[in-house]
C-alpha cells in the first residue's frame, strides 16, 4: 500500500508540475513574460458577467435581475452567469480579499479547472485500472489527455462555461464505476455522481450538462449489465442521482427553465441548430491546427495509439469507451452526419442546443480512458507472445510512413508555394516526428529489452506535443499582462455617459461600449452578447444596427457609432476609439423617457401582431400603447396638459415611480415584459401587461400615484429552497457514509 501511495503522490505531483509549466505566464511576477487569455468571449460575457455578480454579491444582494445589458435580462435565469456554482463564488470571495474583481481573477479561476479535470480523471482511470501493473502509468496518460487535449486548451478556456461543465465528468463516472463494483450496488457513491452532475448543470453550459448526463446514464446501464444487476436497480440508481442533481442546480434550472422558452433561441431551426464538425476536420486527430484555429479533436497521437490498442486488445470496458467516443464524433459533426438528425428527432432534448461539434466533450473524455486501457496493455507486453509485438510495430510503421507520405507532399508544396502552405507545413512536419517517436518507443516497449520505467518515455512524448498545440497558442492568449486586456475603470466615452446623472436611460452601445461591458461599467446598455436574449426585445432591437425605432422604444438617450450623423437629430458629445477605430458619441435631442404616460391605445390579437405594429413607423410609439389586451381604463384619446411620470428609485429588482395625471392613461415602462416582475399602485397590487409584444406598461387611473415594480420570481425561489434542503441533506449523507465507512465497505 505504502509502495501504491508513493507512485500516486509522485504522478500527481508531475501533473502538478505539469499544470505550472504549461500556464506559468499566468502565474510569472515578471510583467515583461506576462500572458494573458485573448479578448473574446472570455472578456465581454464572463469577466463582464462576472464582475456584476461580484458588485452585487459584495454588497449582500443576490443579483436576480441584471438591468445592464439585453435591455434587461433575469441574470440568475441566465445559465452561463453562474450566479451559485461553488467555484466562482470562491473566486469571488478571494477577489474580494485581494481588493476587488479583475480580469486575472477569473483567469485564475479558469486555470484551476485544467488540474481540477486532469486529477479527477486521473482518480477515474486509477480506479478503473486498480491492481493491474501500470494502472499509475494508466492514470498519468489519461490525466495528461484530459488536462491538456486540443478540446481542453482550445476554446473551452475563452468559453469558461463550457470548461466548468466538462470538467466533473470523470468524477461522475467514478461513482457510477464505484457504485457497481460488485453485483450488489453500493448506493452512498451514486452521491457522488450526483454531486459531479449537480456542479455540471450549475456551471453554466448546459448543452456540455445535458452529454454528461447522457453519458452517465449509459454509463450506469452498461455498469449494471456487466456487473448483473438487474434492471430496477438501474432505474433507482439513475432516478437517485439524477434527484440529487437536479435538487442541487434546482436554483438555476427551474429560472433557467422559464427563461429559455422566452429566448431568442427558442425559434431556431433545425438550420441553425445542425452546425458541427466538416468532415475535413477529422484530420485533425493526426494533424492540428492545418484545418482550423482550434483543434478540439486532438488528444495526442500516442494517445490515439494507445485507445487503438485498447480497442484491439478488447480490454474491459473497452467497448463502451469505444462506442461512446464513435457516436460522440459523429454527433459532433452534426447535420453533416445522420446521427444527429437521428437524435434530433428520437432523443429527449437534443433539439434544444445548437453547436453540436461540443459532442467533443465525449469523443476527448472517452479517448483518454481508452488511452489509459491501452496503457496498461503496454505496460505488460512482455507476457505477450513476441509474434504481437512484431505485428503492433508493422502497423505503426505503415501508419508513420502514411504521414510521412503526407508530410513530404506538403513540404513539396509549401517549397512552391510558401505564403500558402506556411501556416500549416509546421503543424504536419511536428506531427510526423512525433510519429517517428511514436513508433521508435513504441517499438522499444515491446521488445524483450525493454524496461519498465522506460514506459515514462511515452509519457513524455504525449506531454511535448499536447504543450506544442495548447501552450501560448495564438488563438487563446496575448502575450500581454492581464491589466492591460481591460480596465475596470470606464473608459472616456463610457465615463462621459456615466456623469449624466438626469434620470434614467439606455445608451446603444453596438460600438463603443460593446459586448457586455455595460455589466461591467453600470451602464444600461439595450444591447449585449449573451446567447440568451429575450425573444421580444431581441426582435425589436437587432432587426438593425442603426435602429431608432429601438431607440424610441428603450429609452435610448446615448448612441454610440461611427456614423457622424444619425437619422434622428443628434449631437456628438465626445469623440473617441474602441478596438475598431474611431467611435463618436450621440446625444439624441429628444429621447423618449423611461417611464411615459400614454392616453390612446391600439389593440392587437397577439405578440406577432404587437411586434409588426411596434416596428410599424407609422405608429407613433410616443403617443399610442400597443396592447394585446384591453386595459382597465377608459383612455381618453388625447394627452391632457401637466403631466408628470418620474422615476424616483432605480435598481436591479426594484422599479419606483411618482404619477400624476388628470386623465386615466397607461404607464409605458422601456422595461421587458417578464414574468417574476409585480406591479404595485399606491400599494395595491396592479396588472403588468405587455405593450409592443415585448415592454411592460400599467394602467393608471387619474390622480397621483405611487408605483412599484419588483422582481421577486417564484421559480427562483422554489428552486432555492429545493437547492438549499438539496444540499444540507446532500452534505449530512456524504458526511455520515465517510464516518461510517459506508463508500469502502461491501453492500
Amino acid at each position: 500500500m505504502k509502495r501504491y501511495l508513493h507512485s500516486d503522490v509522485l504522478a500527481i505531483l508531475g501533473l502538478v508540475g505539469l499544470w505550472l509549466l504549461f500556464f506559468w505566464r499566468l502565474f510569472t511576477p515578471v510583467a515583461a513574460d506576462q500572458a494573458s487569455l485573448a479578448q473574446g468571449d472570455f472578456s465581454g460575457q464572463f469577466v463582464a458577467f462576472g464582475a456584476y455578480q461580484y458588485a452585487r454579491l459584495s454588497e449582500g444582494e443576490i443579483p436576480l435581475w441584471n438591468p445592464y445589458n439585453n435591455s434587461g435580462l433575469p441574470f440568475i435565469a441566465d445559465t452561463q452567469a453562474a450566479v451559485f456554482y461553488p467555484p466562482r463564488l470562491l473566486t469571488i470571495a478571494a477577489a474580494r480579499l485581494a481588493g476587488g474583481w479583475s480580469y486575472h481573477a477569473l483567469e485564475i479561476e479558469m486555470a484551476f479547472y485544467v488540474p481540477c479535470h486532469s486529477l479527477l480523471m486521473y482518480a477515474f482511470a486509477r480506479r478503473l485500472t486498480l491492481r493491474q501493473p501500470g494502472s499509475v502509468f494508466a492514470g498519468f496518460i489519461a490525466a495528461v489527455i484530459a488536462g491538456y487535449s486540443g478540446f481542453t486548451t482550445g476554446y473551452p478556456l475563452l468559453q469558461l462555461a463550457l470548461l466548468e461543465a466538462a470538467i466533473w465528468l470523470p468524477l461522475g463516472a467514478l461513482g457510477v464505476l464505484e457504485a457497481t463494483r460488485e453485483q450488489r450496488v453500493r448506493w452512498p457513491w451514486l452521491l457522488v455522481t450526483g454531486l459531479a452532475l449537480g456542479l455540471s448543470w450549475l456551471a453554466g453550459h448546459p448543452q456540455t450538462s445535458y452529454f454528461m448526463t447522457l453519458l452517465l446514464v449509459a454509463y450506469t446501464a452498461y455498469r449494471c449489465f456487466s456487473a448483473g444487476v438487474g434492471w430496477r436497480s438501474f432505474v433507482l440508481m439513475v432516478a437517485i442521482f439524477g434527484a440529487v442533481a437536479f435538487a442541487l442546480s434546482a436554483v438555476l434550472l427551474l429560472p433557467g427553465l422559464e427563461y429559455l422558452t422566452r429566448t431568442a433561441r427558442a425559434g431556431m431551426s433545425y438550420d441553425a441548430k445542425g452546425n458541427g464538425f466538416p468532415f475535413q476536420d477529422i484530420v485533425q486527430f493526426i494533424f492540428p491546427e492545418i484545418v482550423s484555429v482550434f483543434s478540439p479533436l486532438y488528444a495526442g497521437i500516442v494517445g490515439l495509439v494507445l485507445a487503438l490498442i485498447a480497442v484491439v486488445k478488447r480490454q474491459p470496458q473497452t467497448a463502451f469507451w469505444a462506442t461512446v467516443a464513435l457516436v460522440a464524433l459523429l454527433w459532433s459533426l452534426g447535420a453533416n452526419s445522420p446521427i444527429y438528425p437521428l437524435f434530433y428527432n428520437l432523443l429527449p432534448g437534443s433539439a434544444y442546443f445548437r453547436g453540436q461539434e461540443r459532442a467533443a466533450v465525449l469523443v476527448m473524455n472517452s479517448l483518454a480512458v481508452l488511452a489509459a486501457l491501452g496503457a496498461v496493455v503496454l505496460a505488460n507486453w512482455q507476457s505477450r507472445p513476441a509474434s504481437a509485438g512484431a505485428r503492433l510495430r508493422s502497423i505503426l510503421r505503415l501508419l508513420f510512413a502514411i504521414c510521412l507520405i503526407f508530410a513530404a507532399f506538403v513540404v513539396a508544396a509549401w517549397l512552391g508555394a510558401r505564403q500558402q502552405y506556411d501556416d500549416i507545413v509546421g503543424p504536419v512536419v511536428r506531427s510526423t516526428a512525433v510519429a517517428a517517436a511514436v513508433v521508435a518507443v513504441i517499438s522499444y516497449l515491446t521488445s524483450a529489452r525493454a524496461r519498465a520505467q522506460a514506459r515514462w518515455l511515452l509519457a513524455a512524448v504525449l506531454v511535448f506535443e499536447l504543450f506544442a498545440v495548447g501552450m501560448d497558442a495564438e488563438a487563446v492568449y496575448d502575450p500581454v499582462p492581464p491589466e492591460t486586456q481591460l480596465s475596470m475603470t470606464p473608459p472616456p466615452l463610457v465615463a462621459a455617459v456615466l456623469e449624466d446623472s438626469d434620470g434614467v436611460f439606455r445608451v446603444d452601445g453596438f460600438r463603443g461600449l460593446t459586448d457586455n461591458f455595460g455589466s461591467l461599467y453600470g451602464v444600461l446598455d439595450m444591447r449585449g452578447i449573451s446567447p440568451l436574449f429575450l425573444d421580444g426585445p431581441y426582435r425589436l432591437i437587432e432587426s438593425e444596427k442603426i435602429n431608432p425605432r429601438a431607440w424610441e422604444l428603450f429609452a435610448v438617450r446615448y448612441v454610440f457609432s461611427d456614423w457622424q450623423e444619425l437619422p434622428i437629430p443628434s449631437t456628438i458629445v465626445e469623440r473617441g476609439e474602441d478596438r475598431y477605430g474611431p467611435v463618436n458619441l450621440h446625444r439624441l435631442e429628444d429621447p423618449r423617457p423611461f417611464a411615459a404616460l400614454l392616453y390612446e391605445a391600439s389593440l392587437v390579437d397577439d405578440r406577432e401582431a404587437a411586434l409588426a405594429l411596434a416596428a410599424d413607423p407609422g405608429i407613433n410609439v410616443r403617443a399610442v400603447a400597443v396592447l394585446e389586451s384591453a386595459p382597465p381604463v377608459a383612455l381618453p384619446g388625447e394627452a391632457p396638459e401637466e403631466t408628470q411620470a418620474t422615476v424616483t428609485a432605480f435598481k436591479p429588482e426594484r422599479i419606483e415611480i411618482a404619477v400624476r395625471t388628470p386623465e386615466p392613461a397607461i404607464l409605458s415602462l422601456a422595461h421587458p415584459y417578464y414574468p417574476g416582475w409585480a406591479a404595485t399602485l399606491n400599494g395595491e397590487p396592479v396588472e403588468i401587461m405587455r405593450a409592443y409584444g415585448a415592454l411592460s406598461a400599467i394602467a393608471v387611473p387619474a390622480g397621483e400615484h405611487r408605483i412599484a415594480l419588483v422582481y421577486d420570481p417564484f421559480s427562483f425561489r422554489a428552486g432555492a429552497l429545493v437547492s438549499a434542503a438539496g444540499w444540507a441533506a446532500c452534505v449530512i449523507m456524504l458526511l455520515a457514509f465517510a464516518v461510517q465507512g459506508r463508500f469502502g465497505r461491501r453492500a
